[in-house]
C-alpha cells in the first residue's frame, strides 16, 4: 500500500469562509487533564545542553522564532500553532547533528506540521515560500517537513504553554468562569496570556522552563497587570502555585521575570518609534532644504 495518501495535499485547497469550533467541555478539563500535561510535558522540553548553548548566544534563535512569529501573523495562525512550531523547531536544533542547509525552510516546515495539527484550514506551502521570499520551493518545505517528522520520530503533538491556559482559567472558580470578580471577560484575560506566553517564546532566557510555569506565569502577570480590575493576585497565585505544582515563590520569580520583559519590550518599542520620527523628520527636513536650493547659477549671489 502505498504512503502517498497519508500526505495532506496542500494545493488546491479553498479556505473556508469560517472555522466551527466545539463549545468548551467543563468534562474535559480539571485536576485530572492538568496532571496528565504535567506528565507530559517533560517529554517536549529541549535538552539541557541545547539550551545552555542557546543561552550563551541566543541572537541566531531568538531571530528565527521572531520570524516564526511574524509568518504565523501574516498567515493568519490560531494562537496555538506558533508555540508549538517553536517547540519543534527547539526539539529538532537539540537532537539533529547538523543544521539544515535553510533554516527559515526548517522553521516554515515546524510551521506546517503545528498548522495542520492544531488547524483545520491549515496554511499552504505556497504561502509560507512567499513569507520568506521564495528562498526555497514547497517541494524543499515538504522534503523538510519529512526530515523533521523522522528526526523527531512522528512524535509532534508536544505540550506547549497554550495547552495548560484554559485549564488554568476554567480553575480559577465557576464565579470567574463568565465573569471575572472585578468584570473583566476571561476573553481579555485569555488574550493577555496569550501575548505574555508569545512573548516568553521568543525570549531565549525563558527556553527550557517548563510549560506549564510560563502559561501560569503569564496568566499570573497578566492578572497583576489588570491592577484592580482583575481577581485579587495573591489568590490567584496561590490557585496556580498547586495546580502547576510548583512552589510560589517559583512562580513568583517567573511572573516578575515576564513583567520585566515586557516593559525592556515597551521601552524598546518606544525607543525605535523615537528613531523613526526622528528619521522621518531629519528627511523631511533635506526635502525642504532642496527645495530651496537655486538650481540656476545666476540665482546665486557671489
Amino acid at each position: 500500500m502505498s504512503a502517498e495518501p497519508l500526505w495532506c495535499e496542500e494545493e488546491g485547497r479553498v479556505a473556508a469562509p469560517g472555522q466551527l469550533r466545539a463549545p468548551w467541555d467543563p468534562c474535559a478539563s480539571g485536576e485530572r487533564v492538568i496532571q496528565r500535561l504535567l506528565q507530559a510535558e517533560e517529554r517536549y522540553l529541549p535538552s539541557t545542553l541545547y539550551v545552555s548553548l542557546v543561552q550563551r548566544d541566543p541572537r541566531q534563535r531568538d531571530q528565527l522564532a521572531k520570524w516564526t512569529l511574524e509568518v504565523c501573523c501574516e498567515c493568519g495562525c490560531e494562537e496555538a500553532v506558533f508555540p508549538l512550531a517553536v517547540s519543534l523547531l527547539d526539539r529538532f536544533l537539540s537532537v539533529s547533528p547538523s543544521l539544515p542547509l535553510s533554516l527559515w525552510s526548517l522553521c516554515a516546515a515546524c510551521i506546517l506540521i503545528s498548522s495542520k495539527l492544531t488547524e483545520s484550514e491549515t496554511v499552504c506551502a505556497d504561502s509560507l515560500s512567499a513569507c520568506a521570499d521564495c528562498s526555497f520551493t514547497p517541494k524543499d518545505l515538504w522534503e523538510m517537513e519529512r526530515v523533521v517528522l523522522a528526526t523527531l520520530r512522528w512524535d509532534v503533538a508536544a505540550v506547549t504553554p497554550q495547552d495548560f491556559l484554559p485549564h488554568f482559567l476554567s480553575a480559577l472558580g465557576e464565579k470567574q468562569a463568565r465573569k471575572t470578580q472585578a468584570g473583566v471577560s476571561l476573553a481579555t484575560l485569555r488574550r493577555h496570556s496569550d501575548t505574555l506566553v508569545a512573548m516568553c517564546v521568543c525570549d531565549s532566557d525563558f527556553l527550557g522552563t517548563p510549560p506549564s510555569v510560563i502559561s501560569a506565569a503569564a496568566l499570573n502577570a497578566a492578572i497583576r497587570g489588570l491592577g484592580n480590575r482583575g481577581p485579587q493576585p495573591g489568590h490567584v497565585t496561590t490557585v496556580l502555585s498547586a495546580l502547576c505544582r510548583t512552589d510560589m515563590g517559583v512562580l513568583q520569580y517567573y511572573s516578575d521575570l515576564i513583567e520585566g520583559a515586557l516593559r525592556e519590550r515597551l521601552r524598546n518599542g518606544q525607543r525605535e518609534r523615537q528613531r523613526e520620527q526622528k528619521k522621518e523628520d531629519k528627511d523631511g527636513e533635506m526635502e525642504d532644504e532642496r527645495a530651496s536650493t537655486p538650481t540656476d547659477l545666476r540665482e546665486i549671489s557671489f
